[in-house]
């Protein structure tokens, strides 16, 4: 399961401007086993107003790669009047959007890890920033809900 982490994050430095900075990836991990961590995932990404569009599998594909794990999912979200603004306005952002959150089991433990979305703001579109500095909030929020277990 530990050469599995350098996967995934390789997978979002890929869809990152600057893969070579820390800043660009959240990560928190949680003793919560996988099934009680993915409620408490969208249960937080709904506290915070967002709604959450979909759960998409992936570790059939891993599996198939070599890689053992049954427990991997993204978590797609988002508020579908900012999504729909971003994606008219900054049509350049479609792929990024909704936004997403890896959640994945190692060994006792839940990882979730996501692309920070600050960094679609970097040079290109630098009117959003104060839009991504609050989802980048609410997803820090989310990742500190995750990292306690008393809620």
């Amino acid at each position: 399961m530990k050469k599995f982490l350098p996967f995934l994050v390789l997978i979002f430095s890929l869809s990152v401007s600057n893969p070579s900075q820390a800043d660009n990836l959240l990560m928190a991990r949680t003793n919560l086993n996988f099934p009680e961590a993915m409620l408490k995932l969208q249960d937080s990404i709904r506290n915070h107003g967002y709604t959450v569009s979909r759960v998409q599998r992936v570790d059939i594909g891993l599996t198939h790669s070599g890689y053992v794990t049954d427990k991997y999912r993204v978590v797609f979200f988002g508020k579908a009047d900012l999504v729909t603004r971003l994606s008219n306005d900054y049509p350049k952002l479609i792929p990024y959007l909704p936004f997403k959150i890896a959640i994945f089991a190692e060994g006792d433990d839940t990882l979730i890890i996501a692309a920070n979305p600050l960094q679609l703001t970097d040079k290109t579109y630098p009117e959003l920033k104060p839009v991504m500095k609050k989802v980048e909030k609410d997803m820090l929020e989310i990742f500190q809900t995750m990292r306690n277990n008393e809620e």
